[in-house]
């Protein structure tokens, strides 16, 4: 589960000679006490510090609106333990680098890797040391495409005006993750993995929750637990017209996905919300792939009403509501 990212309040200070001299990332950082590189007669921390202070501490809501698959990026980032997706470059893939690939989770909890043949993988479930994930990632990106190859990136604070995911992958590209059973893709060779490469898999694989991506619609994974099932939907829908479709849901009867489930309540992650069904333990993901259609036509139907909730539907949303959680 990732951690709650620092915020600031209110605007940040603009100098006149951030106004005169343009971008934040034209002036050098210098010593917060210092005297600010633009001319202001300030402390940088005082001036274009608190500026670039500001940018990178600020929390982004929707790190990844904008980009293919969103709801798929935050089941991913939050949901997902083993997964994988190719990724499309806007400029296309620099010489020498085979291939791009999005991994939920890699070694050592690594952010990135250039293995030996010079594809690289990107670690999503890192933390990130600013409120923008999406410009860690980029920046993490674009430094593990001039690694060397055979190395791992490290973490590090991206430059304010540094270029998000939204700027370095193609937005027509298509984003389709490959649920995995276990971790083998860390390595090409996973069968004859021995030593502590052996063992690290077995550990990630004996931690990792079975799930299945559903395919008939869009960002919902059945995941296996000891006592009971569940499905875990991420929607696109604004949050509070998606509560209120689903109270009208709830408080009608039709928010169960077949007998033996229930719609237990939601996720708050990275700007979108988060339905949860608890599924009895003999469910398996195919079993709920068309009653999970059949809740999109109603739940589509129930988005596209404007009256006012009736009190047993504003009791089904307070219900709904208390439930919530905010993953990040």
């Amino acid at each position: 589960m990732a951690k709650k990212r620092p915020q600031t309040k209110g605007k940040p200070h603009v100098t006149d000679g951030a106004r005169a001299g343009g971008a934040e990332g034209n002036f050098p950082v210098v010593g917060a006490r210092e005297p600010c590189p633009c001319g202001s007669g300030r402390r940088y921390k005082a001036c274009h510090g608190r500026v670039a202070a500001h940018a990178v501490t600020e929390l982004v809501q929707r790190p990844f609106e904008g980009l293919p698959g969103e709801g798929d990026w935050v089941a991913l980032r939050e949901l997902v333990p083993a997964a994988t997706v190719e990724l499309t470059l806007k400029n296309g893939l620099p010489d020498g680098v085979p291939s791009v690939t999005l991994a939920t989770v890699l070694p050592m909890a690594w952010p990135a890797l250039r293995r030996d043949d010079g594809s690289v993988l990107l670690g999503l479930q890192n933390d990130t040391p600013s409120g923008d994930i999406s410009r860690d990632l980029a920046d993490t990106l674009l430094r593990a495409l001039e690694a060397e190859p055979g190395n791992p990136v490290q973490t590090r604070r991206a430059p304010a005006d540094g270029p998000r995911l939204q700027d370095v992958l193609a937005s027509d590209g298509v984003f389709e993750p490959v649920v995995h059973t276990g971790f083998e893709f860390w390595v090409p060779d996973s069968e004859n993995a021995t030593g502590e490469v052996a063992a690290s898999l077995e550990r990630a694989n004996a931690a990792a929750i079975p799930t299945v991506k559903l395919t008939g619609v869009d960002s919902a994974y059945w995941c296996e637990t000891p006592e009971k099932n569940h499905l875990r939907w991420v929607m696109p829908h604004a949050e509070e017209k998606l509560l209120d479709a689903l109270a009208r849901l709830h408080a009608a009867g039709t928010s169960s996905l077949g007998e033996g489930t229930r719609l237990v309540g939601s996720f708050r992650a990275h700007g979108l919300t988060v339905p949860v069904w608890d599924l009895p333990s003999e469910v398996r993901a195919e079993d709920v792939e068309k009653p999970a259609a059949e809740f999109a036509e109603r739940l589509a139907a129930a988005l596209a009403t404007d009256a006012p909730l009736t009190p047993d539907e504003r009791r089904a949303r307070g219900g709904l509501t208390n439930r919530q959680v905010t993953l990040s």
